[in-house]
């Protein structure tokens, strides 16, 4: 179904004083082709484990750009063997070793870095949503992570009609790390994203 901007600040409302799980079951119950999209960083367990547990074959939507670290991808599969996830694997189509050759992965200063990410992440990310076409869009976005995530809530309209839904939206870290602990859930710091290089800095995939 389609959302209006009032409509969304209703769900809002609504939702805030809900646990991640509550939110994600609400949404679903509404919803006709949800997905949940992850790269396995640093707490995306959480994300991943209250989507299974409320829809158990949700598709999971990974874009590996080709550049995680050894740590990222063990975390990975330990997370897909845990949880059964319904995994749908979006890769580059040049490989990262090509792509070495031809332009490295250039300073985020460089006008090549925006060619670098359009290649690595936002193409493999916009065929998958060609693909899937979902109405929903569970994703593991939190408040202080960059300025434009702060100018979000929980759920949010993109600009294609997608709701996006950040059930751990206000999440500090710490809160996190309990949650995970509750639901005996790893977790991995040894993550690189080529695109972002510092942390606070968007990629792109939220800005629609």
């Amino acid at each position: 179904m389609s959302y209006t901007a009032q409509e969304v600040q209703a769900l809002n409302e609504e939702l805030k004083d809900k646990t991640p799980l509550e939110i994600v079951a609400t949404i679903i119950a509404k919803a006709k082709k949800p997905i949940v999209t992850t790269n396995f960083r640093p707490y995306e367990a959480a994300i991943l484990h209250v989507c299974a547990v409320a829809k158990k074959d949700m598709p999971v939507i990974w874009c590996d750009s080709g550049y995680n670290t050894p740590n990222t991808y063990r975390h990975a599969e330990e997370v897909i063997d845990m949880l059964d996830l319904n995994v749908k694997l979006y890769v580059p189509k040049q490989t990262s070793a090509h792509r070495d050759v031809v332009m490295g992965i250039p300073d985020i200063e460089d006008p090549k870095h925006a060619i670098f990410t359009e290649q690595v992440k936002l193409e493999p990310f916009k065929r998958a949503m060609a693909d899937h076409t979902p109405d929903v869009w569970f994703t593991n976005l939190r408040k202080g992570q960059t300025a434009l995530r702060d100018s979000l809530d929980i759920v949010s309209l993109g600009k294609d009609g997608v709701l996006k839904v950040s059930p751990f939206y206000y999440y500090s870290d710490e809160q996190l790390d309990v949650y995970l602990s509750e639901n005996n859930l790893p977790n991995e710091f040894k993550y690189f994203d080529p695109t972002k290089v510092l942390g606070n800095r968007e990629c792109g995939l939220h800005t629609n």
